[in-house]
């Protein structure tokens, strides 16, 4: 059986369960989440007693293609970005092809068997890639597309960490005629992961089948009330991304000093390298600290942002008596 703790972050029952502790004892950097999440105004109340409008559904989708600067028509929202991905795995019903250090849902979710060089795959690709951070410049990826479209597949681009780095988006790239899909995720960048939402940006005979697939009622009430006025607000997106870029030179800072070589372009984690790594992870969690392992990469682990400088100096510490250092 595998660990649950290496399969996907956040996993706090679990961690609690074997080091102990309650769940307001732990500094969770297991995530790539957001730790200072948008500030849901109190004057946004969904209305619990009645089925979502879908005419909140169509202005959700248009507020978030306009965030994307994609076509409108082109945008589905989805009960998480994850859940997308899974459902295109099945609606596409090719093999799929991914790098090997790579969201543990693409192998999950792409398992169809394998396909010789040259006939029709699904290529996934996360820009910026989880967990290592690693980006592909857009130039590559129009020309990935192109190579996908000459053999009859797909490029799915899985952007889930792009919010802080706008700039290298394709979802503007995504049209009618092109063999091109484009996920989002709400929960990441804006820190309302429990909110479970994300988007799919397809062709729409792709969207249809999704459609179809999801039922009447895909999204619930706080999902279409928080992800539109959080996708619309300009101002705090703007600034979000200058303090997580900030939050992130100063973990880098943090590891560095203590002998490590972060890596990734994504501000919201950051990968380090070590012989030790299973034994610092065991380590920081008996401190009731937790970052991410990972079984099939015995050497690396992942560390999202501690929230402020408090919980920075709580890792900072911490690694200083793990490591011997102070």
């Amino acid at each position: 059986m595998s660990d649950p703790l290496a399969v996907h972050g956040g996993r706090l029952g679990a961690a609690c369960a074997r080091f102990g502790g309650e769940r307001g004892d732990w500094l969770d950097l297991s995530t790539g989440i957001n730790p200072r999440s948008w500030p849901v105004p109190a004057e946004i109340t969904p209305d619990w007693r009645a089925l979502p409008d879908p005419q909140d559904l169509v202005r959700l989708e248009r507020i978030a293609a306009a965030y994307f600067r994609a076509d409108p028509n082109l945008c589905l929202a989805v009960p998480g970005s994850e859940t997308g991905l899974r459902a295109l795995a099945g609606l596409l019903g090719l093999p799929g092809l991914h790098l090997s250090l790579s969201y543990g849902t693409y192998s999950d979710a792409f398992l169809h068997g394998e396909a010789r060089d040259g006939r029709a795959r699904t290529l996934v690709l996360g820009n910026p890639n989880n967990p290592d951070g690693a980006v592909t410049p857009r130039g590559a990826l129009l020309n990935a597309l192109e190579r996908q479209e000459r053999s009859g597949g797909w490029l799915i681009v899985d952007e889930a960490f792009v919010d802080c780095t706008p700039e290298l988006s394709i979802a503007d790239e995504v049209a009618e005629g092109r063999r091109l899909i484009v996920t989002r995720s709400f929960g990441k960048f804006f820190g309302l992961a429990g909110l479970r939402l994300g988007f799919v940006l397809a062709p729409t005979a792709v969207l249809a089948q999704l459609r179809r697939l999801q039922g009447e009622w895909p999204i619930g009430a706080a999902a279409l009330s928080f992800g539109s006025a959080a996708l619309a607000d300009e101002e705090w997106i703007a600034r979000t991304r200058d303090d997580v870029r900030l939050a992130a030179e100063r973990l880098d800072q943090v590891l560095s000093r203590r002998g490590f070589a972060p890596r990734g372009s994504c501000p919201l984690f950051r990968l380090v390298e070590t012989e030790a790594a299973q034994e610092l992870f065991t380590a920081l969690a008996s401190r009731h600290i937790l970052i991410r392992p990972f079984s099939d990469h015995p050497r690396l682990l992942r560390l999202g942002l501690p929230f402020g400088a408090r919980s920075l100096a709580r890792l900072d510490a911490a690694l200083a008596e793990v490591l011997g250092d102070g």
